[in-house]
This record gives C-alpha cells, sequence and structure tokens, in this order.
C-alpha cells in the first residue's frame, strides 16, 4: 500500500499546486515510485493545469484520465457516488505507486461550505494523512491560526487525520508571527513566503483574457509574466519615469509618440526591459510608425485591442497567473523558496516513509541537486547566447546550486536573459 498526503485547503488561492511542487521535490530524493491523484476536477472537457503541471515531476506511468476522480457536478449530482469512484480510481494509483500526494479541490468549481467536509471525507475514505494548507495573504497571523483551529476539527470530526499545517503567502516580515501563532496548534507546522512572481499573469495569458491580436514582437515572450501593470495616460517624461522591469504597459493606439517612446525605452541599457506593450483602442498604426517599430528590431510583444482603456486595465489587473511546465521560472522560484522554508526530514517524519535501495532517474537527479548544493562549485558555462543555456543558469542559480561565470558577450547575453524574464543577475558573464 502506498503512503499517501493529501493537501486541503479551506478556500480559493491558497496555492496548493506550490506546495505539491515542494512536496514531489522532497520525495524525489527518497521514494522509487511517487504520484499524483486530483480527486475533484472542475471539468472533464478541460485538462486540469494543476494535474498538467505536477505529472511531469512524478514516476509512475500513469495517463492523465487515471490520475483524475471525479468533477464538480458528478459529486453534487449523487455525492455517496462520487465519493465511491474517488476511492476506487485512487486504489488503482496505489497499487502502482510508493507515495501519492492529493491534491484536493480549488474552491472554483461551486462555492460550498462543505467543500471541506468533501475533502475530509475523501481523505479518511483513503487513509490518507492531511496537510492543511492556508492562505496567509491579507490576513493577521492570529486569523490564520483560528481558521486552521476550525478547519483541523471539521477534519477531525470526519475522521481525517491531520499531520501538519503550513501557512502560505505569508508576507515575509510576518513569518515569525505567523510561525509563533500556528505552534499553539501543537502539530508541524510550516510557513511559506508570499511571491509576487507567482501571482504574475504571463503576457499570453492577458492576451487571452482581452482577446488581443499580436501585433508586433517575438510570440515566444508571449510567455514573459508581466510583473507590473502601468497605464500610460499621461505624458512621455512621466510614462518613462514610471518604467519597471519586467512592466506590461497599456497605451492608448492613437498616440504613436508614446510607442515610440515605450520601444526606444526598452532598447535602451539604461531604461528597465519592459514585458510587453497593449495598445487599446483599435486605431491602426500609422505607415510612418509602422516602418520605425519594425525599424528598431526589438523583439518585445506589442498586443492590440479595441478595447477602451479603463477596459483593459480592468481585465488585465485581474487575469491570475498560474503555474505551469511553462513557466520555468516560477517553477524554479517556487522550489527554491520551498526548500528554503521546509525541512525535508520534519515532512518525512510525519509520512513515516521508509527509502527503499533503488535509485530511480528522479531520485538520482534530486540527489545530484542536493549534493551540488551542498558542494558550491563554481561552474563556467559556454555559449552564453544560447538559450538553452541561460535558462539552465536561471534554473541553477533560482535553486542556489552554483557558482556561475557564463561566457559570452555580456550586453547580449543579459539582454537576452531580460527578454525571457530570466534572473541571472548573480552570475558574472
Amino acid at each position: 500500500m502506498a503512503h499517501s498526503v493529501y493537501l486541503a485547503s479551506t478556500e480559493a488561492h491558497a496555492a496548493k499546486s506550490t506546495v505539491a511542487l515542494g512536496l514531489l521535490n522532497i520525495f524525489a530524493t527518497t521514494v522509487q515510485r511517487t504520484a499524483v491523484f486530483r480527486p475533484l476536477v472542475r471539468s472533464n472537457a478541460e485538462r486540469d493545469a494543476v494535474l498538467d503541471l505536477l505529472l511531469p515531476r512524478t514516476s509512475v506511468d500513469l495517463a492523465y484520465e487515471e490520475c483524475v476522480g471525479v468533477t464538480y457536478d458528478e459529486l453534487h449530482a449523487d455525492p455517496e457516488s462520487a465519493l465511491s469512484t474517488v476511492i476506487d480510481r485512487y486504489r488503482a494509483i496505489e497499487k502502482k505507486a510508493d507515495m501519492v500526494v492529493v491534491v484536493g479541490s480549488d474552491y472554483t468549481g461551486v462555492a460550498s461550505p462543505a467543500e471541506l467536509d468533501h475533502n475530509a471525507r475523501i481523505a479518511a475514505n483513503i487513509g490518507s494523512g492531511v496537510i492543511l494548507v492556508m492562505s496567509g495573504s491579507d490576513k493577521p497571523a492570529h486569523e490564520i491560526a483560528e481558521a486552521a483551529r476550525l478547519a483541523l476539527e471539521d477534519m477531525q470530526s470526519h475522521h481525517a487525520t491531520v499531520v501538519g499545517v503550513m501557512a502560505n503567502r505569508v508576507p515575509e516580515e510576518e513569518l515569525s508571527e505567523v510561525d509563533a501563532e500556528l505552534a499553539k496548534l501543537h502539530l508541524p507546522t510550516w510557513t511559506l513566503p508570499e511571491i509576487p512572481l507567482l501571482l504574475s499573469a504571463t503576457v499570453e495569458e492577458v492576451r487571452a483574457a482581452l482577446g488581443a491580436s499580436l501585433l508586433y514582437g517575438d510570440p515566444e515572450l508571449l510567455a514573459r509574466e508581466a510583473e507590473h501593470l502601468l497605464v500610460a495616460g499621461m505624458n512621455t517624461e512621466h510614462i518613462l519615469e514610471r518604467l519597471k522591469e519586467g512592466q506590461l504597459v497599456i497605451a492608448p493606439s492613437d498616440r504613436p509618440a508614446v510607442l515610440i517612446a515605450l520601444i526606444s525605452a526598452h532598447a535602451a541599457e539604461s531604461f528597465p526591459s519592459l514585458s510587453g506593450v497593449i495598445l487599446n483602442g483599435g486605431f491602426p498604426v500609422p505607415a510612418s510608425v509602422d516602418q520605425l517599430v519594425r525599424g528598431f528590431g526589438q523583439r518585445i510583444p506589442i498586443l492590440t485591442t479595441p478595447q477602451d482603456s479603463f477596459t483593459t486595465a480592468r481585465i488585465a489587473s485581474r487575469t491570475r497567473g498560474s503555474l505551469t511546465p511553462q513557466t520555468q521560472r516560477k517553477v524554479d522560484v517556487a522550489l527554491a523558496a520551498f526548500e528554503r522554508h521546509v525541512e525535508p526530514g520534519s515532512v518525512l517524519e510525519r509520512i513515516n516513509f521508509e527509502a527503499p535501495n533503488v535509485v530511480t532517474p528522479l531520485m538520482f537527479e534530486s540527489r545530484l541537486l542536493e549534493r551540488a548544493r551542498a558542494a558550491r562549485k563554481h561552474i563556467v558555462l559556454p555559449e552564453g547566447e544560447d538559450d538553452r543555456i541561460l535558462r539552465a543558469a536561471s534554473t541553477l542559480l533560482a535553486r542556489d546550486v552554483a557558482k556561475l561565470t557564463i561566457l559570452g558577450d555580456e550586453k547580449t547575453i543579459r539582454a537576452r536573459a531580460a527578454e525571457l524574464a530570466l534572473d541571472i543577475s548573480a552570475a558574472t558573464v
């Protein structure tokens, strides 16, 4: 029988996927066969983003469909039948794995005060230890602890076993205070900091939300995160004063001077590298300006939408980012934060798992990273203009694996890294 851990939260946007990523990373060093299971998903018509993120990080070769329980609609139509289906599908996975990370519901399907109860019943019936994932965003420490206490009582009333509490998205300056409050629960507890980058939507996610079109630039750079948002509704000099690294700028399409200024600033070494520009209003770019823009040769994505400024800003600001296999920088940052704040032994002790003698490819990779991090060697990477080298460098630096020197033209390398939203600032070029 496999060991398993069930991640349950009391509200939406607690970022359970970040916790699941970190746990799978821990288990990769000690467990031969890891798997992931989603007992509740929004729909069978579209793939679950959390599963798509986690499946490549497991070592058991399972089809997507094998890792799904039931939909919200199926649960509410017949709770008992749905529970039986979830248990059966979990048992099928359990036979093939040594450790299963079960990621509970997201509170995004049907708003229901009984949602935690559903998760508790599932966890109890599959015999999974529960880690409560609490959101620490915009909440004082005592409120987080009280919510955890109430959730703990709810879980226990349904005979589910809670093995720990993890407060996620806690402001960095409040970590110690939240730690102290959670300690009163007399359970293993962990706190993870709020990381703004993880909440940032990519330019592509904003484009899709707006229904905008790519007018200029490299489609590959749509994957860059929009870390800040600026509505360019002022004179050019004031716009330039407010530009930030990774910023997505909304500009009126009937003010071509603003577009020229933004592209010029993006191209200049003395200004931040922007993630993109959205031209709102739907007015065409004049032929002479079009010629000038193309002449700059910049790859920054420039989108166009017929929406007005207010609507564009509202949609862009409300577009939530997500962790996906394509957002490698986010994945690296999330794993690095988990490694800094969660001691692997404290998790493995609660799961009470005995490591096997067999070493899988995932175990080998994870252990190799651990050894490299402990040794902190200085590595020299050639061909720094290659995107693959830059992506690897960003991952190694984010995970604090080694000191790096990248060979090549510094200006070209750092400019391309900025375009790809890769942080290589700690490397010597």
